[in-house]
């Protein structure tokens, strides 16, 4: 068995990683996922929050949210709607973002559908939480 697996995370716009890794852990919609090298081949929907991965022993973050997993044995493929690096997450406007969400789901009167609200404060936190991890 294999001692590495390939990580691949994109987004429409851009490859945020392609490099060999120890473990993945990635938020899928049901709950986060761990991935070692051989692990069973799977497809899956991508949740909100944080994807993990081990580099060399040094562990790195990037904040995802909507799309795609896909797990082979020796390779892991994330196709995310959104994903930031932990270091790229402006901290200021992710707690703009939070704060908006939060007024938005708290006052109906603003007309926001508060199933979107939500789903933006879970978007803000996780950036946030990712963020804290740099």
């Amino acid at each position: 068995m294999p001692d590495t697996l390939e990580l691949e995370v994109a987004t429409p716009e851009r490859e945020l990683v392609r490099e060999q890794v120890t473990e993945v852990q990635v938020p899928a919609a049901q709950g986060y996922l761990g991935v070692l090298p051989g692990h069973a081949p799977l497809l899956g929907l991508l949740g909100i929050g944080t994807l993990t991965y081990m580099v060399g022993g040094n562990k790195r973050h990037i904040s995802v949210h909507g799309g795609f997993l896909e797990v082979l044995e020796d390779h892991v493929r994330v196709l995310a709607d959104v994903a930031e690096r932990a270091e790229e997450i402006d901290i200021q406007r992710a707690k703009a973002a939070l704060e908006r969400s939060q007024r938005e789901a708290l006052n109906p009167a603003l007309g926001v559908d508060p199933a979107e609200a939500l789903a933006a404060t879970m978007r803000a936190e996780a950036r946030l939480a990712t963020a804290d991890k740099k």
